[in-house]
């Protein structure tokens, strides 16, 4: 099944999702950074990095539903997406709350806007693992004959639509 969001004859969401992952990582690079040099200048680009990708996550998770919704309930595709937006849902919503507590706690952001962070980043390389799989595994988004019940990437059995037979220079 293709992209039902696109523009250009491109998928939307795929397009969107880079910025806010790289914004979000960033910011926790940037916070490893301040950590080691002990220099608040790093927190505050941060605090505005965070604040660039909540906004751009939100805009991401616009188009990755009306994707998913468009996907047949009871097939594999539709709980790997709600896996994956649920996944997502939750790493922007802990980014957010280490941004309102970095907004509350002044220059240097607490033990637990830190942490936030940190597990909000390793939480974002499970959902695009999950997303991974919806598109290169099952063919969601660019696949007109997707199977949709593809086995897990992570299984012996083979599925994967994307497969071609390499050709014989000659």
């Amino acid at each position: 099944m293709e992209s039902k969001a696109k523009f250009l004859g491109h998928p939307i969401h795929p397009v969107l999702v880079v910025f806010p992952l790289g914004l979000l990582a960033t910011a926790a690079a940037f916070d490893i950074v301040a950590l080691v040099q002990r220099d608040a200048f790093w927190y505050r680009i941060s605090f505005w990095l965070i604040a660039a990708g909540i906004i751009g996550g939100l805009c991401a998770a616009v188009f990755g539903a009306i994707d998913w919704f468009a996907i047949p309930r009871g097939t594999r595709a539709w709980r790997i997406g709600l896996l994956h937006g649920g996944t997502n849902i939750v790493v922007v919503a802990m980014f957010a709350a280490s941004w309102w507590i970095r907004d509350n706690a002044g220059q240097t952001p607490t033990i637990a806007a830190l942490t936030l962070s940190f597990i909000a980043v390793a939480l974002s390389f499970v959902a695009g693992w999950l997303g991974g799989e919806l598109v290169d595994r099952l063919g969601v988004g660019v696949e007109d004959n997707a199977n949709l019940n593809a086995p897990s990437s992570l299984s012996p059995r083979s599925g994967k639509v994307n497969e071609f037979p390499l050709r014989k220079a000659g």
